[in-house]
């Protein structure tokens, strides 16, 4: 039972030491007191009337008129107590929420904690498959480069085996025509002449073809190159709106709005990145003409340690080194 509980119960005082019993007491004495000496007074000589006012006398009449102020002060003192002990209680019934406050906020702030350390353990693992996922692609994108390397150097050896050979059977054509041309030199001069003229022509037909195959391959290339260039900018776009989309939701969970901000509201910020993902700076474009909401933004993109961002380069330095992005209330960063 609590303090107040038991000044409740506490039982009344005894009726006899109230102010106003005391008061009844105090005048049926004094109107005792004075029909007694109206009532003797004509049949009583000097003397006894003397006694009897000696018996008058005595009555407690000051005593009375003390009794009811003290009983006044303690009545005071009593309800100041119970005063004192009902703020007492107010107080700690306060403390008792302020801690039951307390507790619930700790307990909301641990679940919120433990929350956040299982995304983050989330994201790890992600992150892990995908570094996983990458290692292995380059694994196997290295073992069919070499392969087409190994290919390349036995279809080169092949070739050059095959040249070779024709050129030690030229030799030895020409050897052979070296020697017939000696033992018919003024009847094979005329024939010589049109065979000079006849592999002039070849040659150059040779040439001809030599150019016409070098374009061809070099148009091939060139559309291979084409091929090439245009797979890596798909790919580079393809994992730039991943990083974008999670550097977005970064920004959107330690984003921070005031309370006065509104749907209408954007702040425009450009972002600028080292290739390790740390923020090199970051500057206002476009304010929202709210100081608070602007400082917000900016606040948030600071408060990222290191952003989201690919390890191959050219998508870094095409998409991430310098980007803006949009506050807004209805969307969020965007």
């Amino acid at each position: 039972m609590s303090d107040h509980e038991r000044e409740v119960n506490k039982p009344d005082p005894q009726p006899w030491k109230k102010p106003v019993g005391l008061s009844l007491v105090l005048h049926g004495v004094i109107v005792l007191a004075v029909m007694v000496g109206w009532t003797f007074s004509p049949i009583q000589e000097p003397e006894p009337r003397s006694i009897s006012a000696r018996l008058i006398s005595p009555q407690p009449v000051p005593t009375p008129e003390v009794e009811p102020e003290k009983d006044r002060q303690e009545e005071e003192r009593q309800r100041q107590a119970d005063e004192q002990r009902r703020q007492e209680e107010q107080r700690r019934l306060e403390q008792k929420k302020a801690k039951e406050e307390e507790v619930r906020r700790r307990e909301e702030e641990r679940k919120r904690q433990e929350a956040e350390a299982a995304r983050k353990r989330e994201e790890q693992r992600v992150r892990e498959q995908e570094a996983a996922r990458k290692k292995a692609e380059a694994e196997a994108k290295e073992r069919a480069r070499q392969q087409a390397d190994e290919e390349r150097r036995r279809q080169e050896a092949a070739r050059k085996a095959e040249e070779e050979k024709r050129r030690q059977e030229e030799a030895e054509r020409r050897r052979r025509e070296a020697e017939a041309q000696a033992r018919r030199e003024r009847e094979e001069a005329e024939r010589k002449r049109r065979e000079r003229e006849q592999r002039l022509r070849e040659q150059q037909l040779e040439a001809l073809a030599e150019q016409a195959r070098e374009a061809e391959q070099a148009e091939a290339r060139r559309q291979q190159e084409a091929a090439a260039a245009r797979a890596r900018e798909a790919r580079m776009a393809s994992e730039s709106e991943k990083f974008q989309a999670l550097i977005r939701e970064r920004l959107s969970q330690a984003w921070y709005p005031p309370s006065s901000a509104t749907e209408n509201m954007t702040a425009r910020l450009r972002i600028t990145l080292l290739p390790t993902g740390e923020l090199s700076s970051v500057e206002l474009l476009e304010g929202s003409g709210n100081a608070a909401f602007d400082n917000s933004a900016l606040s948030a993109v600071r408060s990222l340690r290191r952003y989201p961002v690919p390890d191959d380069r050219d998508t870094f330095e095409t998409y991430f080194r310098r980007f803006t992005i949009e506050f807004n209330p209805r969307t969020l960063p965007r």
